[in-house]
């Protein structure tokens, strides 16, 4: 919980304000994982800070949402579109299938942590973690947390504007 926490701060994730009055106040939790090694025996404990993101409120601290999951049904209906793009994906997977290549696909780590909010999201400070000089302030998030609707899609259009 220290590392993610430091890692949080470091990443300048939110602000410390006072509450601003008519807002939506969300709270967070702790969600806590045994990561392993291939040979089954524990690597490491994970700790992740996850927002409450079911107390948002559609149009007041979110405005739309946006899941970038592919599907098998999906990359079919991509690659009968004649553009391009789906030619070359369809090259690439026709040669890969071919040539009985592995196909992977890509796992960024704390993705959603990289992304830059629009929205002004207010959550209460992490359980254990209630700075103790401030304990009636909120944290004013400046990057997505997961748990929040707007991540996924504040995280495609960190890494859209970054490959563009």
């Amino acid at each position: 919980m220290d590392q993610e926490i430091a890692a949080l701060h470091h990443n300048h994730t939110w602000d410390l304000v006072a509450k601003p009055s008519d807002v939506n106040i969300i709270g967070c939790k702790w969600v806590y994982k045994l990561k392993h090694k291939p040979d089954g025996s524990i690597d490491r404990y994970k700790a992740r800070l996850v927002a409450k993101g079911y107390h948002q409120t559609l149009g007041l601290d979110y405005f739309e949402t946006f899941s970038p999951v592919v599907k098998a049904a999906t990359i079919r209906i991509i690659l009968t579109i004649p553009v391009v793009k789906a030619a070359t994906i369809r090259i690439i997977l026709t040669i890969a299938l071919s040539s009985k290549w592995e196909v992977r696909q890509l796992d960024v780590h704390n993705a959603f942590l990289n992304g830059e909010l629009e929205e002004q999201v207010y959550m209460s400070q992490p359980p254990g973690y209630v700075d103790t000089k401030f304990p009636t302030k909120v944290c004013r998030l400046r990057k997505a947390l997961y748990g929040l609707k707007q991540a996924p899609r504040a995280w495609f259009q960190r890494l859209s504007s970054a490959l563009l």
